[in-house]
């Protein structure tokens, strides 16, 4: 009995063995190369629950999602102006025929990336060589990109994979390239700022002296007219007086004599030494009529 039971368990065991071996599970991630002696037997692309004979059958999976190349160090290529760039990229593709992709590079992503990278370098040569570095960097960087997704998806067709994006993710010139540039640039903008300076001092030079020249002009033209005011008073001061004069003789000979005591005795330290008898006194004599 207890033999019995051990044969059972022992079946049962190698019957487990034997249906795992058989079974294989593809998820939706995956497509299955299923090989017969290392032939080509069938392809699953549906994810679930497979078959295949233990010991004969053996299977190989391949990722079939979107996979990036990203190039580790830029690449340098030649523009139309014989300069230098570095360009610094990455390539988004993946697996669309899962057979071709196997006939072709042995299912072998490091080869199928090389061998796309090749395609795309060559791409980016011819097309750099034919353009400015102007055009690259900024002018034409869009249209190059997808000819280089165009070209290189027509020849990743052929290992039976798609190239869906091409990016050029940096175009630059190399360090002493860039130096360079810098320079003569820094030089430029230092030559175009002395040029703005210099202007702006010829400019400020010219405003300052056509301001001293009206500042005279307006000075000279105020004085002129301060004078012409000051002679239009003094002749209508004149005329006013001449008129009082020729109204009242005594009384204006009156008033200028006392105009002229206050100017002589204003301060009590003032002393006029003069003969009793002068003109000057005429007022203080007999109500200032002659002879009295």
């Amino acid at each position: 009995m207890k033999q019995t039971i051990g044969t059972v368990v022992v079946v049962i065991i190698a019957a487990l063995v034997v249906l795992s071996l058989s079974l294989f599970i593809v998820d939706q991630r995956q497509n299955a190369i299923v090989f017969r002696f290392g032939e080509f037997v069938s392809i699953k692309k549906e994810p679930g629950l497979y078959f295949k004979v233990p010991l004969i059958d053996n299977v190989r999976y391949f990722d079939v999602r979107i996979l990036t190349i990203d190039t580790a160090e830029p690449e340098r290529f030649l523009t139309s102006e014989k300069k230098n760039v570095l360009v610094d990229l990455f390539v988004k593709w993946r697996i669309t025929d899962v057979r071709q992709y196997y006939v072709s590079v042995q299912g072998n992503e490091a080869l199928a990336q090389t061998r796309l990278l090749q395609t795309i370098n060559d791409g980016l040569r011819a097309e750099f060589g034919n353009r400015t570095v102007h055009d690259v960097v900024s002018g034409e960087r869009d249209k190059i990109m997808e000819l280089m997704r165009a070209r290189a998806n027509d020849d990743a067709g052929k290992i039976g994979v798609e190239v869906l994006d091409v990016r050029l993710k940096r175009v630059d010139l190399p360090q002493e390239v860039s130096e360079s540039v810098y320079r003569r640039m820094d030089a430029e903008r230092k030559r175009v700022a002395n040029e703005l300076r210099s202007t702006g001092s010829a400019e400020s030079e010219k405003i300052r002296a056509d301001a001293d020249k009206q500042r005279e002009v307006i000075l000279a033209e105020a004085y002129r007219d301060a004078q012409r005011v000051k002679g239009e008073g003094d002749a209508k001061a004149t005329a006013t007086y001449a008129r009082a004069y020729e109204q009242n003789a005594e009384f204006y000979a009156f008033y200028r004599s006392l105009e002229a005591y206050k100017a002589s005795f204003k301060n009590r330290s003032d002393v006029l030494v003069l003969d009793p008898n002068s003109e000057f006194f005429k007022y203080f004599k007999s109500g200032g009529k002659p002879g009295k």
